[in-house]
């Protein structure tokens, strides 16, 4: 089988010096707002769909409705009945890495919706947990009761190979492996590998797109799907033929590349661009079978 590598543009620390200096409540900052984020879907959103700054956190931002679930982004800030402060730090950890609710409170042991990206939040490493759960420590808490998930199925997670293999610091002085991560944490193919019947394709799909989505609640009549595009690097079908300055303003701003063309949806690469002061892009490469999209 022909193979090529595929070519992802990611956020890195800038230097490794910067990074050191980070508190952890700054790096859990980082990791929330930008490269995992969070706020994208549990932030609620007005009329427009812009999220509402003053609620960060609060749940309700996105509701997703599949043929195995009906679930809306829970709240995630400090608030005692509604949110997650009754939770230890340890059931914090559980829920990202694991999906599952502590075993009190309400919905006591009912998992997270499968939307709920944990095969990709498996990777952190334990000082970025920490850091995660020491920044949503000091979130404003904010009372908001969001629906309940409804299950039509058992809740599964397609397992995703790196965050199975794991990470380790030391690996990191490797811009491929340190790219690989953000990749993993950033569960960017979690859209942009192929998807069929419910179940993506990591093997034979990864970084081939074509996963539709259905437009947000209170889109126009008619507004079309938003299809996740082909990132590997096939010249033709994906981004093989993109300086690395195009990939990295289609990651930062959502330009494609004939610089009109949103490439990416704003609420998601705004997060992205928030850090871009502190961050270089960097491009990391790994061998993937090639793959075109026949519709490209």
């Amino acid at each position: 089988m022909f193979r090529i590598d595929m070519v992802c543009c990611v956020l890195l620390l800038a230097a490794s010096g910067s990074a050191m200096a980070e508190s952890p409540t700054e790096r859990g900052s980082y990791l929330v707002n930008t490269i995992m984020a969070c706020g994208n879907c549990h932030t609620p959103r007005d009329a427009d769909g812009t999220t509402i700054a003053e609620k960060a956190f609060s749940g309700g931002g996105l509701t997703f409705t599949t043929p195995a679930f009906v679930a809306t982004a829970p709240n995630i800030t400090p608030d005692i009945e509604t949110g997650i402060g009754s939770w230890s730090d340890a059931e914090i950890k559980r829920a990202l890495v694991e999906g599952l609710r502590p075993d009190h409170g309400h919905l006591a042991g009912v998992p997270l919706a499968a939307i709920m990206p944990s095969s990709f939040y498996k990777a952190l490493l334990s000082d970025d947990l920490d850091a995660i759960v020491a920044y949503l420590r000091t979130v404003r808490p904010i009372r908001n009761e969001v629906p309940d998930p409804v299950y039509k199925a058992p809740v599964r997670r397609d397992s995703y190979p790196d965050a199975e293999a794991g990470f380790s610091k030391a690996m990191f002085t490797d811009p491929v492996r340190h790219g690989a991560y953000l990749v993993t944490i950033g569960h960017c193919m979690e859209c942009h590998s192929a998807w069929s019947r419910g179940v993506s394709d990591f093997k034979n799909g990864l970084g081939r797109g074509g996963r539709a989505f259905p437009p947000r609640a209170g889109s126009p009549e008619g507004s079309p799907a938003s299809v996740a595009a082909n990132i590997t690097s096939d010249p033709i079908a994906g981004i093989g033929g993109w300086t690395d300055q195009e990939i990295g303003r289609a990651v930062t701003h959502g330009i494609a590349r004939d610089g009109r063309t949103p490439a990416m949806k704003p609420s998601r690469n705004c997060r992205f661009r928030d850090r871009s002061r502190r961050c270089k892009l960097v491009v990391t490469a790994r061998n993937v079978r090639r793959r075109r999209r026949n519709d490209r």
